[in-house]
């Protein structure tokens, strides 16, 4: 992909949803964002990080808080330009680029938005390929990259500068200052040269996010091979499809958390609990674990195959569950301690989805 354009919004947002894994924002809305900003200011250019000066200043953005209070309250549009903005007057110089901190739902999309306004090429690389909800839970981290100098800004223009001593502070700080602006702003942080990003970044994730989007609109208008194709794009299984019997949400401390539990569409013996904090982190079929963190768990919609973020699950939906590999850089030691089911609280070890799924 060498640029999102009108012509291929709609499937970069597609995937952007499935590579989410039931969080990262719910990418509608931002959708509509990107595309008034590239009728506004033309399309985005995707570039690599070796296309720019190695020395030049690439700041990730995204936004941060809890999905649920985006079904409320809507993003101003400037909260970007005012947060890329002050992140340049601390570091005393002007960005080459922007890039996705996460690539899934709406932190994909928004920052696209946010390069069109600012007249910035976007990045085609990302910190985790996937979504996260903690401020550490980086593959920056394990490259030893600082998060801070960031910036914080909500959509009434407050700023906030944080500089901690570690990822966890400026996590544990952020937090703090997303639930006194409501839980939705949106941050400018792990300020780095184009050098570094190419050096600890996944290289290439619009591009998969774009291609995992067209493939679900082939699905969707019933060409092609069904699910085929987009299972083997991304080794990815289909190993759950149920109906949505319970539901338990709660919003808490800059947090959307609960359980979905599913009864199997063919057999009742058979139930489905998802448990999720802003992503859907760990998968049990009657008791059993068969997804953990760091692979993705998504649900996708059976009439629609459009995915169904955490905030937008509802009784009697019927759904497909998805489980799809995570990077391969989240599979060694150190990753699983940083983003594996244990450092979310539950007493699990992480389990491959091709090891604990019976289809």
């Amino acid at each position: 992909m060498k640029a999102v354009t009108l012509d291929n919004i709609d499937d970069f947002v597609a995937g952007a949803a499935v590579l989410g894994a039931g969080g990262g924002w719910g990418p509608h809305i931002p959708m509509l964002m990107v595309k008034d900003a590239v009728r506004r200011y033309g399309p985005v250019p995707i570039v690599q990080p070796d296309d720019l000066p190695a020395d030049g200043l690439v700041i990730p953005v995204g936004a941060g808080g809890a999905p649920t209070a985006l079904i409320e309250r809507f993003f101003e549009g400037s909260e970007w330009r005012i947060a890329v903005r002050a992140l340049e007057k601390r570091l005393g110089r002007k960005a080459v680029a922007l890039m996705a901190a996460e690539l899934g739902g709406g932190n994909a999309v928004l920052p696209v938005a946010a390069a069109a306004e600012l007249g910035l090429p976007a990045i085609d690389a990302d910190g985790m390929r996937r979504c996260f909800p903690k401020v550490e839970m980086t593959l920056w981290q394990l490259e030893g990259v600082p998060a801070s100098p960031g910036v914080v800004a909500d959509t009434k223009g407050n700023v906030v500068l944080i500089e901690g001593v570690d990822n966890y502070e400026v996590e544990r700080i952020t937090r703090a200052t997303l639930v006194q602006m409501g839980m939705m702003a949106v941050a400018a942080m792990y300020p780095m040269t184009a050098q570094r990003v190419q050096e600890t970044s996944i290289i290439g994730s619009l591009t998969y996010c774009h291609e995992i989007g067209k493939r679900l609109r082939a699905v969707a208008g019933g060409a092609g091979n069904g699910y085929d194709d987009l299972l083997e794009f991304c080794e990815g299984r289909i190993v759950f499809t149920g109906k949505v019997i319970d539901l338990e949400r709660r919003t808490e401390g800059g947090w959307n958390l609960g359980t979905v539990t599913l009864e199997h569409v063919e057999d009742s013996d058979r139930i489905m609990r998802l448990d999720f904090q802003n992503e859907n982190l760990v998968a049990l079929e009657n008791g059993r674990p068969v997804v953990t963190s760091p692979d993705l768990i998504t649900t996708l919609d059976v009439e629609t195959a459009q995915a169904v973020l955490t905030d937008g699950l509802a009784y009697g939906q019927r759904l497909h569950v998805l489980a799809t590999p995570a990077h391969e850089r989240w599979l060694t030691p150190e990753a699983i301690d940083l983003v594996g089911p244990r450092a979310f609280g539950y007493d699990l070890d992480y389990v491959h989805f091709f090891e604990g799924a019976t289809a």
